[in-house]
């Protein structure tokens, strides 16, 4: 992944954190390794299971563990 594309997927992203960004659309979370040189992500839906991943088995208990720390940030306002 070079930093254009890593500066293209922070810029999109909903929060960015431990390196790791979450770029949502409608149910499904995207999340970028964006301290890997290569394309590290991993897909999933809004119950936090795996739609589909690139991360090895450890990266990905990671990424899931702070995205459950942290999913309340990713939900949407209600006005």
């Amino acid at each position: 992944m070079t930093e254009m594309q890593k500066f293209k997927v922070a810029q999109e992203a909903k929060i960015i954190v431990s390196g790791y960004a979450f770029v949502t659309k409608d149910d499904i979370i995207t999340i970028v390794n964006l301290n890997k040189s290569d394309a590290h992500t991993c897909v999933i839906n809004g119950r936090g299971e795996v739609l589909e991943t690139c991360m090895d088995p450890i990266e990905q208990v990671i990424a899931l563990k702070i995205w459950k720390e942290n999913k309340e940030f990713l939900e949407e306002e209600i006005a």
